[in-house]
């Protein structure tokens, strides 16, 4: 293990005394979900001091140093840690992770909870990462705010609009955003969740790192073409009615695009151009109940993060994910590339089934 890794034991693991009659006195570390445990022994109240030391403030080699003054043996303190990362216990913070979070006591608070699920040097990432919301809608303010919340580290949320009664939804806009400007409605309730966030646009000349389409109908509005022109990746999160949709996720140049979406539909339903050039003029109501649109920014923050950590291929890439009332269990639609499309180099061919 590189020993200038910072060893970080999330403080939410439980530390649990085991002793009893005629047994050593131990401490479990973790086990009591899903997840493994380890057991430790003896002497509980040193480990314990030691364990609940490491805060990922401090290299490897500092906390192996720091125990052996404490009078801990340190192969067994390096046994000790790599146990806990075997186990998945322990996340390994990248000094860059803590030079990004570290901006005074309260932001470091605020992200606490955050670090162990990004790890891996993937919060610098995220901090690095422009995000545009495309609409200040029952989605898209929570979305913005889960983003903020979560690390990126700019946030910016695009509209034009005045806010409304049917806007204010838990983790977004709210009862006394009515009559406001959106755009200036959605910064004030990224900032209450994430103070230091960047809420500005991007850069004159840059669109971001992802757009995040979170109007109705936006997927079919002809002004979209131009991300997929300018290789700027981006993600439908909406409620279409009463159906939560996150999807596709389009990254141009590698899957399906919005408009092969729109020719499959066209296939099916020769009216569908003349029907979705109707549904993108004007502003449609708030849609949605509480819960459809929360689990709706959920799973579309979840996608959102994958894409920026680069962990792993997001679920949306090429493929609806629609979350229908009452049950709210994702449904897959997959989208490939429409022969008649060409936005992906190499064959393509026609859907079958959704």
């Amino acid at each position: 293990m590189n020993e200038t890794a910072h060893p970080l034991l999330p403080p939410t693991v439980p530390l649990l005394h085991l002793a009893g009659p005629g047994a050593v006195a131990a401490v479990q570390v973790g086990g009591v979900d899903s997840a493994d445990g380890l057991l430790v022994s003896p002497d509980p109240g040193a480990l314990i001091t030691l364990l609940r030391g490491l805060d990922g403030r401090r290299a490897q080699r500092a906390v192996v140093a720091d125990a052996v003054r404490a009078g801990h043996d340190p192969a067994a303190v390096t046994a000790l840690l790599d146990g806990l990362r075997a186990t998945g216990l322990l996340v390994d913070l990248d000094p860059a992770d803590l030079l990004a979070s570290d901006a005074g006591p309260a932001a470091l608070a605020r992200t606490s909870a955050e670090l162990p699920a990004a790890g891996d040097g993937r919060w610098s990432v995220r901090r690095a990462a422009t995000v545009v919301v495309d609409g200040a809608t029952r989605v898209g303010v929570p979305l913005a705010a889960m983003l903020a919340a979560s690390g990126v580290g700019r946030v910016h949320v695009r509209d034009t609009g005045l806010a409304s009664a049917g806007d204010a939804v838990v983790g977004g806009l709210t009862a006394a955003d009515e009559g406001r400007a959106r755009a200036l409605a959605a910064a004030d309730a990224v900032r209450r969740v994430s103070p230091l966030t960047d809420l500005r646009p991007p850069p004159a000349g840059s669109a971001g790192d992802l757009v995040v389409l979170a109007g109705p109908w936006s997927a079919s509005d002809p002004l979209v073409g131009g991300l997929q022109q300018a290789g700027v990746a981006h993600l439908v999160a909406t409620v279409r009615g009463e159906t939560g949709v996150v999807g596709p996720l389009v990254v141009p140049g590698a899957t399906s695009c919005l408009r092969c979406a729109d020719l499959h539909r066209r296939d099916r339903d020769p009216r569908w151009p003349a029907l979705a050039a109707q549904l993108t003029t004007g502003r449609t109501a708030a849609a949605g109940a509480t819960l459809t649109c929360l689990l709706t920014a959920v799973a579309a923050a979840v996608q959102v993060l994958a894409y920026l950590d680069g962990t792993g291929a997001p679920a949306a890439l090429g493929t609806t994910l629609e979350l229908r009332p009452p049950e709210l269990t994702p449904r897959t639609r997959r989208w490939p590339p429409h022969p008649e499309c060409g936005c992906v180099p190499g064959p393509a061919v026609p859907l079958r089934g959704a």
